[in-house]
């Protein structure tokens, strides 16, 4: 799997054009454009899938190659038209996956994560989840079904991903002429609106003919207001990927019957219950921080995803010549960092212990590395013992959860 060490530099690429972009955003006097809890939350839920999909990555290249050796219909040769033939197809079940995404129950709990972001930047285009990686590879599929060799079907996706990353920014204006044909920033940002005369148009990825065949094309008119028309009142890692099956389960538990049931996973989202959300959020979480603050120690949040980001930079390139525990190991480091991410935006308190559960795994680690985890006890009594004499987590909530007036 050559391909997966060139993906090692995805991460840093990404980085690159970021900060580019919000240099470009500070020039322009233009510093609504990004958010810092909300640019945390979307890179955080960007390197999660990066991670993820190294582990089923190989799955989903590994089922390109089984139904074009099994079941392919067609046998298409490698030529300039096909190339073009491949881009257009490969944006027409992108259309189709993607409409099916926001009118679909069950397509809508993976996509609408990528919807969360209340700001339009290059951060929110890395927030997607490993689920909606899987559903979408369920319709790319069909590429190979009709007789595109996968090598061409995995190169056009990169591609694609590459172009879509491009239209997820505001410092581009209207290019009226390039949308006749060209998904641009301004058409994919109407996508991103929460206005109602925005709702659910622009599904193309990288062309608009698809739109504007199927009805669903909108040009920019009034200035979009990004995000849902009911948005997240948190920046909970676990919570922003798992909060719609949480709806749908609530929704199926109150239907009655098959029929209302199976509504309740493959309906339309625009017929859920508007109150399960405020229910289920008053149940299991906080609201988001008090708008008028915001964490004073940023630099530790920053610290955490440089961290996080180089490790899995790291990991990806190696990521073939490492064992199932070291895999294992630094999936888990960086999940635990990713969700410590998120408790910190909202001052959890209990992420006191999860600082712990990390420090102890690492220990634990290298004990395992040098042979001596019949010494797996000692990082835990050290660690008890800083606590009782130095009251660590009184320091921690004092330094590390304090907050400032954003005023």
């Amino acid at each position: 799997m050559e391909h997966i060490n060139f993906l090692a530099f995805a991460m840093p690429a990404f980085f690159l054009f970021l900060f580019i972009e919000f240099k470009i955003a500070q020039r322009k006097k233009r510093p609504e454009i990004f958010n810092y809890e909300s640019s945390v939350s979307n890179i955080s839920i960007g390197i999660a899938e990066r991670l993820i999909n190294l582990f089923v990555a190989a799955s989903f290249y590994q089922a390109y190659y089984f139904i074009y050796n099994n079941y392919r219909i067609f046998d298409i040769p490698a030529n300039a038209f096909v190339w073009f033939a491949l881009i257009l197809t490969t944006d027409f079940v992108w259309y189709w996956y993607h409409r099916l995404g926001h009118e679909v129950n069950f397509f809508w709990a993976a996509h609408i994560v990528h919807h969360h972001s209340e700001e339009f930047n290059f951060t929110a285009a890395a927030r997607i989840t490993t689920f909606q990686a899987i559903i979408r590879t369920g319709f790319w599929c069909v590429l190979p079904y009709i007789g595109f060799h996968p090598t061409m079907v995995i190169t056009m996706l990169i591609v694609h991903g590459a172009y879509s990353f491009f239209t997820h920014t505001q410092l581009i204006g209207k290019i009226k002429w390039l949308e006749y044909v060209f998904v641009t920033p301004s058409v994919h940002g109407v996508h991103h609106a929460s206005d109602e005369k925005y709702l659910d148009k622009n599904y193309g990825d990288m062309f608009t003919f698809w739109d504007r065949l199927f009805g669903t094309f909108q040009t920019e008119e009034e200035k979009p207001k990004y995000g849902l028309t009911h948005p997240l009142k948190s920046y909970s890692f676990l919570w922003q990927h798992f909060h719609y099956y949480f709806e749908i389960y609530e929704l199926m538990k109150r239907s009655k019957g098959f029929k209302a049931k199976w509504k309740a996973v493959f309906g339309s989202p625009a017929h859920m219950d508007q109150d399960i959300r405020p229910i289920l959020e008053k149940r299991f979480l906080q609201d988001k921080a008090n708008p008028n603050q915001r964490l004073r120690f940023k630099n530790y949040l920053y610290i955490q995803l440089g961290i996080s980001t180089l490790l899995l930079t790291v990991f990806t390139y190696y990521f073939e010549f490492l064992n199932g525990f070291d895999k294992i190991f630094v999936l888990s480091i960086i999940l635990i960092t990713l969700i410590n991410c998120g408790a910190l935006l909202e001052q959890r308190k209990w992420i006191y212990y999860l600082e712990y559960a990390r420090i102890y795994m690492i220990a634990v680690y290298f004990l395992y590395e040098e042979g001596l985890m019949i010494f797996f006890f000692i990082p835990l009594g050290v660690m008890i013992f800083a606590e009782q004499l130095f009251s660590l987590s009184k320091r921690y909530q004092n330094v590390v959860l304090q907050l400032e007036s954003s005023e």
